[in-house]
């Protein structure tokens, strides 16, 4: 309990970024339809924040080396305060990626500096406990941001100002710590084809993963207005996405520890596709129906990354498990930058059932490789703990590697 209470400053300060870093996506989105931006450039949106998410995973380690932790926090919560506010001074799409850039930046780089620090403070009898307080926080904040959005006026000054304050108020809790700032460690090499070597079927997992997550958070507001829904019913349709996610997580974890993990993520994705096909037939049926769906898609699509991502550490060593989740991310940011992109696309020319059509393509072919695989490779002789693995920055597998050892 003590060192939980010891952390509460820096899961504080995870919280308050979640608030605000998960706020500005949906808001970004109903501001854009607002203002006139096309459905495209809403899409772009999305994908420059990933973007400025995989830059800001692997320069952060790099700011915690030069300057320390707790000045690199408060120059990556800077940049992503600055993006905020800039919002409403600049009304032009490709101004605003521009700031989703440096607010997906501001987001990686600050998980980067949490996360160092939690490494350094934990041992292996406090691992375990630490990371599920991390978890909670990390969803719950998620899950907080989504619902603010329903009190949020769309393209306000008022709105943003509001998110630069949370986002300047994460700085507090972290830099006023009077605990000592820790080693800074060292970066993890980011060896994607790693990921490929260990299993194929993972890193696919993980794209399809990035493509169903990213997608819909960035471009479900889209669909949210298309169907009908108003701000605060849009609110509540992400949120019950994100509840679903973390429903599902203890048991597809309890099946991906007693089944062979690719027949789990190949079922998960035939869910996948049903929950899609059920979402597109509920437009019609009410608010409801539709979040009903939300929540369905919740379930079956939010555990995929941390199904594949036990499955890739099934085939590797202890020493390898730092660079294998980076590789892992890196894989993610990869599918996540191109999806909004693509599915804003597809929304605007073809209508708002084709967000969940380009995700059950997704699924379907992650299905059709899964099998594949199945007929080509036996399952692992040797399993690791199935861990809900966040997707926050690349050093995130030092916090999650020994706890993936059987037995530990």
């Amino acid at each position: 309990m003590r060192l939980l209470v010891s952390f509460a400053a820096l899961f504080l300060s995870v919280f308050l970024l979640q608030l605000s870093s998960g706020g500005v996506g949906p808001l970004d989105v109903l501001s854009g339809l607002q203002l006139g931006f096309t459905t495209a450039q809403i899409g772009l949106l999305g994908s420059a924040h990933f973007l400025g998410f995989f830059i800001g995973c692997w320069w952060a380690p790099r700011v915690m080396g030069d300057v320390g932790h707790s000045r690199a926090f408060a120059a990556f919560t800077a940049t992503g305060a600055i993006g905020l506010l800039a919002h409403m001074l600049v009304i032009d799409p490709y101004a605003w990626t521009l700031m989703r850039i440096m607010s997906g930046f501001c987001v990686a780089g600050c998980y980067t500096v949490v996360e160092a620090w939690l490494q350094d403070k934990v041992t292996n009898e406090t691992r375990g406990r630490t990371m599920a307080v991390y978890r909670v926080v990390d969803t719950s904040g998620s899950f907080c941001a989504q619902l603010i959005i329903g009190i949020l006026a769309p393209a306000s000054y008022v709105s943003y100002n509001l998110l630069a304050m949370l986002c300047c108020a994460a700085l507090l809790p972290l830099t006023l710590t009077t605990k000592p700032q820790p080693i800074t460690p060292e970066a993890p090499r980011l060896r994607p084809r790693l990921a490929v070597e260990r299993s194929p079927l993972a890193a696919a997992a993980v794209v399809v993963s990035a493509l169903s997550s990213s997608s819909f958070r960035m471009v479900g507001p889209v669909y949210g207005q298309d169907v009908g829904l108003n701000a605060s019913q849009t609110a509540w349709f992400l949120a019950t996405f994100v509840l679903g996610g973390a429903v599902a997580q203890f048991p597809v974890g309890w099946l991906a520890d007693k089944f062979d993990r690719r027949h789990v993520l190949i079922w998960l994705s035939v869910a996948a596709m049903a929950s899609c096909a059920l979402t597109i037939g509920t437009q019609g049926h009410g608010t409801v129906a539709i979040m009903a769906s939300a929540f369905i898609f919740g379930i079956t699509t939010f555990p995929i990354y941390s199904v594949a991502s036990a499955h890739a550490h099934d085939f590797a060593e202890s020493h390898e498990r730092v660079e294998l989740s980076a590789a892992l991310m890196f894989y993610f940011a990869l599918g996540a930058i191109a999806a909004p992109y693509v599915a804003s696309f597809l929304v605007g020319r073809f209508g708002p059932a084709a967000l969940f059509i380009l995700v059950a393509v997704g699924h379907l072919i992650l299905v059709i490789y899964g099998f594949s695989r199945v007929r080509r490779r036996r399952a692992a002789p040797k399993r690791t703990r199935y861990i809900y693995a966040p997707r926050t920055s690349f050093l995130i597998g030092r916090l999650l590697g020994r706890s993936r050892d059987v037995g530990e």
